[in-house]
């Protein structure tokens, strides 16, 4: 087949969705397909463009035998509504015109987030009659308003019908997680045309290694502490002010032994980083975003790793992406969600659960895996174990092959 992906984001960008693409696309070009990914300049998250790279109106590149075709887009850092959705409507508009000239497609993909980005492969859809499969990695407008990103009014309501309105014009659904699966379904989406195909891990790249002495001494963490690691995007999902209130906590036990560090940048970083430093909390490290495949190496300098959102009811559907990579990395895992995560965690038994923005809980979790290595190092282990057993990401890619081969072969099928 030929397949084109449309994603607001790809390599060398490092956030979950770029990695979800790349990782797929890269095991269908190994299975014998072409894959074309249609995406912007990469910037994320401060919206300058990379080194080597340009924002214009096309350019190709090909990347682990993935033909990558970059269109323009307005530039707009990882914080603020107005430029923000001003960058992602410039993706849809742009990527939408550069589809009509990419060779004909067997299957369109369009994966969100952003939900613009599931948009433009609408008319990507309807320029080269393929079939065309929408993939849900979050719930919009519901995500952006359960943050207070944006405030329920007359522009939600229209995006709600715009959501509504994709997913009737989808040929097809995949989605990450049983969870969405379930709040696609109470939409009026209908269970046949949904399938599930989870976040996984790139097992070449995030596997136990020794850890690197200099990766501590980089960011000034003593070679006896005990590290908890968050890795991700620093946004305002991401209710990481509980790190500061777990980390004052833990200063007043004197616990100087626990320190917390935080991987990656977004909208709320600057923020949380200065309290930090007026607060001197020295047992909270920022690092700055870190290149993708040097993650594992920070990761291996971990204890423990941390995965939490904001308490909300729309983030139990979510199967965070970091979770089966922190997992594989055989770390314990510190996960501050409820529902769909946190059955995996348990079913697993690969870390200790508390409840998402406790920060006695997370303090009284860290203390009770720095007191008790032996049972830090058996979680990790199992939790090792069981996403190689079940979220390898060379596995998901064959199963997400085959429903696309599926949904080609039923348009294809005389009526």
């Amino acid at each position: 087949m030929h397949i084109l992906y449309l994603s607001h984001y790809f390599v060398p960008e490092n956030n979950a969705p770029a990695a979800r693409v790349h990782a797929m696309a890269r095991e269908w070009v190994r299975e014998g397909h072409q894959v074309t990914v249609l995406t912007g300049a990469p910037n994320v998250p401060a919206g300058v463009v990379y080194d080597g790279y340009r924002n214009g109106l096309w350019q190709d590149e090909w990347i682990d035998g993935i033909h990558t075709i970059r269109v323009w887009t307005y530039l707009a850092p990882n914080a603020g509504t107005v430029r923000r959705t001003v960058n992602f409507v410039s993706y849809f508009v742009s990527a939408s015109v550069a589809a009509a000239f990419v060779r004909r497609p067997d299957v369109v993909i369009a994966t969100s987030p952003q939900f613009f980005a599931g948009w433009a492969g609408v008319p990507a859809h309807w320029a080269h009659r393929a079939p065309f499969v929408l993939e849900v990695r979050d719930l919009w407008p519901e995500s952006i308003t359960a943050v207070g990103a944006m405030d329920r009014g007359l522009a939600v309501r229209a995006l709600e019908v715009m959501e509504r309105t994709l997913y009737a014009a989808a040929d097809h659904i995949v989605t990450v997680g049983d969870g969405y699966r379930e709040q696609l379904m109470a939409r009026g989406v209908p269970a046949a045309k949904i399938d599930v195909v989870t976040n996984g891990v790139d097992t070449e790249l995030f596997y136990p290694r020794d850890p690197d002495p200099a990766v501590r001494a980089r960011y000034g963490v003593a070679r006896d502490a005990f590290v908890v690691v968050f890795a991700g995007t620093i946004g305002m999902a991401s209710g990481l002010d509980v790190v500061l209130r777990a980390a004052r906590r833990l200063r007043a036990r004197d616990r100087t032994d626990i320190v917390f560090l935080l991987v990656g940048d977004g909208a709320v970083r600057a923020e949380l980083e200065a309290t930090a430093r007026t607060e001197g909390l020295d047992n909270v490290v920022f690092t700055g975003m870190v290149p993708r495949a040097q993650l594992p190496d920070v990761l291996a300098a971990s204890d423990a790793c941390l995965v939490h959102f904001k308490r909300r009811e729309i983030f139990t559907t979510i199967l965070p992406s970091k979770l089966f990579e922190d997992a594989a990395m055989a770390k314990p895992i510190l996960l501050g969600f409820e529902g769909h995560a946190a059955a995996l965690v348990r079913t697993a038994d690969c870390g200790l659960i508390f409840t998402p923005e406790d920060d006695e809980a997370l303090a009284a979790a860290a203390e009770r895996l720095a007191d008790d290595p032996a049972e830090a190092r058996r979680l990790g282990e199992n939790g090792r174990r069981h996403v190689l057993a079940h979220f390898d990401r060379r596995r998901l890619a064959r199963d997400y092959l085959a429903v696309l081969e599926r949904v080609r072969d039923e348009q294809r099928r005389p009526s």
